[in-house]
This record gives C-alpha cells, structure tokens and sequence, in this order.
C-alpha cells in the first residue's frame, strides 16, 4: 500500500509540530524516520493513525489489494484502512492487565484469526520472545520494558498488515533481540511486499533495514533519500554531529 501525504500541518500552541507540503511513501518501502526529539516524528504517526488530528492537510492510505481492486482511503474521514494497518507506537496500545497470551487471543479475535491460525502466525516470533514472552503467566503490566516492546510489536504483526508503523521499535531491546527485530522486519517486507515506517534513534539499525531515509527537523522533511544514494550515511551522520549539512 502507499501512503500520500499532502499540505500536512500540526501545531501545538505557536510551536510547528509538523509541516509537510507533499510526501509519497511507496509500496513496500521500509521508511527509516529519523530525527531529534521534538521533530514530529511521533505526531507523524499519531496523525497518519488517526489517534490526532491535523490542523490541515490529509494522509491516504491506497493501493491495490489481493484480487487488485484500488482502494483509497483518508485516514481522518474513514476506518476502513485499519483492516490493512498494524502499529506499535506506545505501551498505550498495549492491555496491561491481560497476559501476552490473552492479548494475542484478543488481537486475533478482532481480526478474525482462528486459534490454529494465530498459533502458526506466532511461531517465527519464537527466537524474539526467547522464551521471556508466553508460557510464564505474567501480566503484560509485570513484564520487563523490553518484553512489553515485543508484545506491542507481535501483536502490530499478527494480521499480517499491509502497513505497518513501528515508532522506536530497538527501544528497551537487548542486542539480540534488536538483531532478531531487523530480521523479522526484513523477512516481513521480502515475503508481504507490506510497507513499512520505522522510527528510531539507532541509526546502524535504521540504515540496515531501511530502502529509505527520511530525516525531519521541526516538522519538516529536511532530506529524503534512497538507500543506495551514496552519501546518504555521511550527510546523515555529519547532520547529528553538528545538526547541520
């Protein structure tokens, strides 16, 4: 699925959260987000699933389906391209009462997922749960940050979306688990053709998973460029260092 955004802007108080005049996401791009804090990457995400709203502008979701019928979608005036999104933003989007188990139940209850189907959907997150996830009867709440990193990251997985949104998905993960992150997505993209928006701080992370940097600064794209330009590492890298080409 693509993703079209035009003439988007956010504003909190006198402050610009966002401002992007055009930017086309194209089927299965992985989209490495980079930036600071505070330059909108998360209120990117947050407008494009609809959990804020835009003071103008739109995000589409379009693209063709399986048996290749179009659709395109508005994000802000309808619901249903969430049948074809998975995202992990926050622990917000987690249950925390519920165990790793009932939740994947509960997710797959929603999407229509048989019980079978849900136990083969789970099995190539066996080496990223590393035993630490299901089987221990824990409360989502009572797990560890890094766990409950992985449960968000399952569960945006589990209907196998043609959109997913990860926002720092490396966050609270240890080494292993982080390489085992970079493999799940890089398989996920290969197989489903899915596109795919990361936003991260681990820039050796980003840039290897990535087909696709964008970098934003107060809101606004300062650069967007495929991975195979070939200064892209370097003027990204001088960027954080001195905040500045």
């Amino acid at each position: 699925m693509n993703i079209t955004i035009e003439n988007l802007t956010k504003h909190f108080g006198d402050k610009t959260a966002l401002d992007i005049d055009r930017y086309d996401i194209h089927s299965g791009d992985i989209i490495g987000l980079l930036g600071n804090n505070g330059a909108g990457k998360t209120t990117l995400f947050r407008i494009l699933l609809d959990l804020l709203h835009a003071d103008s502008g739109t995000a589409t979701i379009h693209g063709k389906l399986d048996d290749g019928t179009y659709v395109s979608y508005n994000t802000a005036q309808s619901e249903d391209w969430k049948h074809y999104t998975g995202a992990f933003v926050d622990t917000g989007f987690l249950i925390e009462y519920l165990t790793p188990e009932e939740y994947f139940s509960f997710i797959a209850k929603v999407n229509g997922i048989s019980s079978e189907t849900l136990a083969e959907r789970l099995k190539p997150f066996d080496s990223f749960m590393n035993g630490e996830v299901v089987g221990r009867n824990i409360l989502i709440r009572n797990l560890s940050m890094g766990n409950q990193q992985k449960v968000g990251i399952i569960g945006a997985m589990l209907s196998h979306p043609r959109v997913l949104i990860l926002d720092e998905p490396f966050n609270f993960l240890d080494p292993s688990s982080q390489l085992a992150m970079k493999y799940l997505l890089e398989s996920y993209n290969k197989e489903t053709e899915a596109t795919i928006i990361v936003s991260s701080h681990n820039l050796a992370h980003t840039f290897d998973i990535c087909t696709r940097a964008t970098l934003l600064e107060h809101g606004r794209i300062l650069m967007d460029y495929n991975k195979d330009y070939a200064s892209l590492t370097s003027d990204i890298e001088k960027y954080f260092k001195g905040n500045a080409f």
